[in-house]
């Protein structure tokens, strides 16, 4: 084991930058070293932060970059500098050894401070095509770790080193189906389809899904995002085996009651299907940066663990079909393809880098 540490995380502004960062946030300190996890101040940083007692979190004043020619820029600039000049305060008073950026707009201020100290920095990628962020924040880090090898060839002038996207430990010892398909309400006897549409944009898949889910054998566990929380639940009613949450802090419990999932396709919710062996349809947010998403999916679709099919293509009869035609076998080999793709020492990979 290496001597103590001390580093600093950045990992806030979605759940996709902030679970990941947790799970090195675990491992590192299991092996002895503090940590302090750097998050924005979204709503979604503090809610899914507050189970996590046995870490610190502080705030940073992080905002997404606007176009380069935008007249917001002036104050982006401003704020950006107050922001490094603050990540270099906290640098300064933890005395950090490391910086490490999860991605997204919380990361380059505290590797930009890091570099400048001259501690080691690092940026996690977990896309196949690495945000336009992170490449800005990849020339100031020592090296840049990727969940998957098709980002590294967006990046050649860095060091690129393959580590998988972490995933939060309470995924480790999922419940059984029979107790995870009661936390919900659900029957553990009927097939369950979990849908995960997420905050951004969802409605249209919502809606679909629900429609086509209509009549099936299928129970379904609809996590639909606070913005359309409230439409949903209304389109569904009092509908029987159909549960409807706008936020869900038992992700374990989700995923063990499930038999399919239909889903976007952000890095870190593909990693977790692939961790658990949960197969998918994947439908990838159409106004994702550089159309990330579709590459994401893209990865998954040829490894035969999911099906790839875009919001446009998609309608409450190719959600009905889809349910019709999926037996167990389909589901079986389909989830073993899936189980396949999880690379499950991630996190430990990545405080092995860390470590030096």
């Amino acid at each position: 084991m290496s001597d103590p540490l001390k580093v600093i995380i950045a990992c806030g502004g979605t759940g996709g930058h902030l679970f990941p960062g947790i799970a090195v946030a675990q491992e590192l300190k299991s092996r002895g070293h503090e940590v302090l996890l750097l998050i924005s101040e979204k709503k979604v940083d503090a809610q899914a932060s507050k189970k996590y007692s046995k870490l610190r979190f502080e705030t940073v004043n992080a905002i997404a970059k606007p176009p380069t020619f935008s007249l917001k820029m002036i104050s982006f600039l401003w704020r950006l500098r107050k922001t490094i000049k603050l990540c270099g305060q906290i640098i300064d008073r933890e005395k950090a050894d490391v910086v490490l950026g999860m991605g997204g707009f919380t990361s380059f201020p505290p590797v930009f401070a890091g570099s400048k100290k001259g501690l080691r920095t690092y940026v996690h990628d977990s896309n196949a095509i690495p945000g336009r962020s992170n490449r800005m924040t990849a020339k100031r880090a020592t090296a840049v770790l990727v969940g998957l090898e098709e980002a590294a060839e967006f990046l050649p002038d860095s060091t690129v080193i393959q580590t998988g996207t972490p995933v939060r430990d309470e995924l480790e010892n999922l419940p059984t189906r029979e107790e995870a398909c009661k936390a919900f309400g659900l029957d553990p006897a009927k097939k369950t389809l979990l849908v995960m549409g997420g905050s951004q944009g969802a409605q249209h898949l919502n809606e679909v899904v629900a429609k086509g889910s209509e009549g099936t054998s299928w129970q379904v566990l609809h996590l639909a995002g606070q913005a359309d929380f409230d439409r949903l639940e209304k389109q569904v009613g009092k509908r029987e085996g159909y549960k409807v949450l706008a936020f869900c802090d038992q992700m374990g419990a989700a995923y063990a009651a499930a038999d399919f999932c239909v889903a976007r396709s952000g890095a870190s919710s593909l990693t977790e299907l692939s961790h658990v062996g949960l197969p998918a349809l994947l439908v990838p947010f159409p106004y994702a940066a550089d159309d990330h998403q579709t590459a994401n999916a893209a990865v998954y679709e040829k490894a035969n663990a999911a099906v790839l099919m875009q919001q446009s293509a998609i309608d409450a009869d190719t959600i009905q079909e889809m349910l019709r035609d999926l037996d167990d076998e389909i589901i079986e080999k389909m989830s073993y393809a899936m189980k396949s793709l999880s690379e499950p020492q991630a996190a430990a990979h990545i405080a092995t880098v860390i470590e030096g």
